[in-house]
């Protein structure tokens, strides 16, 4: 396989916040990796572009940025390393230092004392937060944690020599070092909380995954767990249960809920030899199925793989945060020896009160804010729209469908059902049973949305079955066969005969050339499409009807809808040829089936595949409705505007406190350890804000 997409996935532990993940990043970046994902709350690490020999040479890198990256043979993280363990600890040793300042008690007050609650916890902090800020200074990628290192490290010191030289109260500020390293321990730990909260989508997914089954062998019946089922394998499914892998019902029916998967909230009845998903439910029957697709194969494992690779996605937007989010460290460590520089030698403020206020400065920045602002929002959006069946290939996307122009739609299984009615056949010579059984067994010969109509409405007749030598399909013209006689069959489109029918049919059947019946068919508009076009209109998008159907079929759908710009008649290079015209003057999507239009749908800015997400449309759409339902499109727009709404408020929220807090606390406004609860809590809010998405009624 290509080592451009070969994709290296990777546990590595000791990321504590979004900083130890954007250093992370920044390295493999710096090693030309491509499609990086990098996760702190799940310990996850992913990207591709690199060779399999300078694999051993890229761990090594990110154990040298102080990181663990967890092997077969390696140990899992050691409990007394969990951030959740230091910052309980530390706690313990925090609460009566910082209970000396409402206490009145001696021995809280003696400076050794205050000195023997501070050093466990400084220790911990100082190798916690000093080895992080250690490796990334020596890569070049200074991080949060070289602020809190600092800050801590200074009020440790000052503390320590004012109770060597026993230079008084005035020099304690133990409780202000053990605060600082607490609070950010706590602001770690909320933080990483709240982000596995954005994933949560993605872990609902994934415990589908994780449940037991009733495999049948030889009337047999065991118990055994999803990942141990294999192809082939015959599953005994109950009511209640969860369907564990994809396959086909053997006997057996009942109705399966299907709204994990595709967003639709009704149960669909399955009956024998019907195709089940799985990580759907059955909620009422029972049925027997034989495993077709198990493992990575899955439906549900391609969503869940689909959700993760557009988590690692960026889109325009989060440039910005990244780009300050690389310089906010040396600034800040610029501005805090201003501030000291300042207040002490040109204010005469005094020293204890200058040092406070340049920690106070490196312990109130939080760059992490802007770095959370956009990829838990993007978490969040990715998985509300997973849950209503529409799945968004990545972070990027969002930020173009809110930029829309075009929206092009193909006509037939898009803007219409698909499933079209006979509505005339007018035979020429031969008899009307023969035509219909000619025309069902030439139809069985393809897959296109038509001819499965036309298959429904005609049967074959044994007594003029035909045993046809060659069968060819060419998209937009129809179909051209050759029996053992050698006699050409050809059903094609109505325009494309010796003279032009297509005034008065839609397809005509010629035997050696000689039409022998013309058939008018009709289809049905979707439910929902006009309300669909006014919706985009109103949204100041521009809906384009592009199909190969003739001129007049597209022209009722047009005006039935209120489509003022239609191409008809093209083919599938011409189809291209428009797309990329559009694509000049603007953001451009294309909704289509995902198979008959897939070089449309990859050719344009986004790719929007109705369908049942096969191998073709998850290739060539970055957007599959799982849910054929046009009510998708209408909130896949929705949940792109929200979220692209909660980054900007992200960012501005994470710029804004930056500006504001950093001169409150130079000026003394915000002591160290208000500071180091501020800083603390400045991520919960962003995360807060972008969880709101969640439960956010769209509109």
């Amino acid at each position: 396989m290509n080592e451009e997409t070969t994709t290296v996935e990777l546990t590595v532990t000791g990321m504590h916040c979004t900083n130890c993940a954007i250093a992370i990043h920044q390295y493999l970046e710096k090693k030309d990796a491509k499609d990086i994902f990098v996760d702190f709350a799940s310990d996850e690490v992913k990207f591709s572009g690199i060779a399999q020999e300078n694999l051993r040479e890229i761990t090594k890198g990110i154990e040298n940025l102080g990181f663990h990256v967890i092997t077969d043979e390696a140990p899992k993280e050691h409990f007394y390393k969990k951030i959740e363990t230091k910052f309980w600890f530390s706690l313990i040793f925090t609460i009566p230092l910082f209970a000396h300042m409402f206490i009145h008690h001696s021995l809280l007050h003696d400076p050794y004392v205050q000195l023997a609650l501070c050093v466990p916890v400084f220790l911990l902090g100082f190798f916690h937060f000093g080895k992080s800020a250690f490796f990334s200074l020596r890569n070049g990628m200074p991080n949060m944690d070289v602020l809190i290192f600092i800050g801590s490290s200074a009020a440790f010191t000052y503390s320590l020599i004012g109770t060597i030289q026993q230079l008084g109260p005035d020099y304690m500020f133990y409780e202000t070092c053990a605060t600082i390293i607490t609070l950010v321990l706590l602001g770690n730990l909320l933080e990483k909380k709240s982000v596995k909260k954005t994933t949560s989508a993605i872990g609902d997914l994934i415990k589908i995954q994780n449940v037991n089954t009733t495999r049948i062998s030889s009337e047999h019946e065991e118990i055994i767990h999803t990942k141990d089922v294999k192809q082939g394998d015959v599953l005994l499914i109950r009511s209640g249960d969860l369907i564990p892998v994809d396959g086909d019902i053997l006997s057996g029916d009942g109705f399966v809920n299907e709204a994990m998967i595709t967003g639709e909230s009704l149960p669909v009845f399955k009956k024998k030899y019907d195709s089940v998903i799985g990580g759907t439910t059955l909620t009422d029957g029972n049925f027997k199925i034989t495993a077709t697709k198990v493992g990575r194969k899955t439906v549900l494992s391609q969503i869940i793989s689909l959700i993760k690779d557009a988590q690692s996605k960026k889109p325009p937007i989060q440039k910005l945060g990244d780009k300050v989010a690389s310089y906010f460290v040396p600034l800040v460590v610029v501005i805090a020896v201003f501030t000291f520089f300042i207040t002490y030698f040109i204010a005469e403020i005094s020293l204890q009160q200058s040092l406070m206020n340049a920690i106070a400065v490196l312990v109130v920045s939080c760059p992490c804010a802007m770095g959370l602002a956009t990829p838990t929002a993007i978490m969040v959006g990715l998985g509300r729209a997973a849950k209503m069946g529409i799945l968004i290939k990545g972070g990027d996307t969002i930020e173009e469908m809110s930029e829309l122009k075009y929206m092009v739609f193909d006509k037939t299984g898009t803007l219409t059902t698909g499933d079209f009615n006979i509505k005339a056949i007018q035979t020429f010579g031969i008899e009307q049973k023969q035509v219909e059984s000619i025309i069902a067994q030439l139809e069985s010969y393809s897959n296109h949305p038509i001819a499965t109509s036309i298959r429904q409405h005609m049967t074959e007749v044994k007594a003029y079955r035909i045993i046809f030598q060659h069968v060819k399909e060419i998209k937009s013209e129809g179909i051209y066969a050759t029996d053992t006689n050698n006699n050409a069959y050809k059903l094609i489109n109505a325009r494309l005969g010796k003279v032009d029918y297509s005034n008065r049919y839609d397809l005509i059947l010629s035997i050696n050339d000689v039409v022998v019946a013309g058939l008018v068919i009709e289809d049905q508009i979707k439910p929902y499409a006009k309300e669909l076009i006014q919706a985009i209109k109103a949204k100041n998008i521009t809906p384009v009807i592009l199909s190969g159907d003739r001129k007049t079929k597209c022209d009722q759908v047009a005006q039935k809808l209120g489509i003022a710009e239609v191409y008809s008649d093209r083919n599938p290079e011409e189809k291209l040829n428009i797309i990329n015209q559009l694509k000049k003057t603007g953001i451009t999507a294309m909704v289509g089936d995902g198979i008959n239009d897939a070089p449309a749908l990859t050719t344009a800015h986004v790719g929007i595949s109705l369908g049942d997400a096969s191998h073709i449309a998850i290739q060539s759409a970055k957007i599959i409705l799982l849910n054929s339902d046009l009510k998708s499109i209408e909130n896949l727009l929705l949940i792109g505007r929200h979220t692209l709404q909660t980054i900007k408020e992200n960012l501005f929220w994470a710029f804004a406190y930056n500006i504001v807090a950093i001169p409150l606390a130079a000026m003394g406004f915000l002591g160290p350890m208000l500071a180091a609860f501020s800083m603390a809590f400045s991520d919960v809010i962003v995360i807060g804000n972008s969880l709101r998405l969640r439960f956010k009624k769209l509109r």
